[in-house]
């Protein structure tokens, strides 16, 4: 029984030996500097979890998954508490800030903002394409917007309704933005 016991201590100090000797020296600077063995994380998996949080800091997902290691426990941290907790100042030694990343910077590139040509902005007017109707000053009123429609026979006559109340709907509303604006001006 006694050599038993001898031979399971004997066991246990050669692989704790082995694990020292066997460990990198990479790896424990790392463990200082965080506090915890940082687990393998690709840019992958920060992407990931930066796609479906754009608000989260990507060195905020970067140290929480260098602490989990997983994609799904990250989601599932930012889905429970609403944010992750900012690395400490050991990570940055490890894990330098860019520019990008750096607190109070936009999270785009600021080229890329400007590489995107401005599109003028879509109003209703154009994109149910009433800008002929709108010269008119045909006032219309709101009993020819509201109430029921007519169910027609064919899917084409009902479309064809459907865009006229549209319309009819939009242009009315047009009015009485300007009609208060001019109360508003004259006021």
């Amino acid at each position: 029984m006694g050599e038993v016991v001898n031979v399971a201590v004997a066991f246990l100090v050669i692989v704790f030996i082995f694990r020292w000797a066997t460990s990198s020296s990479d790896a424990s600077d790392a463990d200082k500097a965080l506090g915890f063995r940082p687990k393998k994380v690709t840019q992958e998996m920060v992407d990931t979890v930066a796609s479906m949080f754009p608000d989260i800091p990507p060195d905020n997902i970067r140290y929480d998954l260098l602490r989990s290691g997983s994609v799904e426990t990250t989601s599932n941290r930012v889905l429970e508490r609403g944010f992750l907790d900012p690395p400490p100042q050991g990570y940055y030694t490890l894990y330098p800030r860019t520019n990008a990343n750096a607190p109070g910077a936009p999270q785009q590139p600021r080229q890329a903002a400007q590489a995107a040509p401005e599109k003028p902005k879509e109003t209703l007017i154009s994109r149910f394409a009433l800008e002929s109707r709108v010269t008119q000053a045909n006032p219309i009123s709101d009993a020819e917007v509201g109430g029921k429609a007519i169910w027609e026979d064919s899917a084409a006559k009902r479309e064809a309704s459907l865009r006229e109340r549209k319309a009819k709907m939009i242009l009315a509303a047009r009015q009485r933005m300007l009609e208060q604006q001019e109360k508003n001006k004259a006021s």
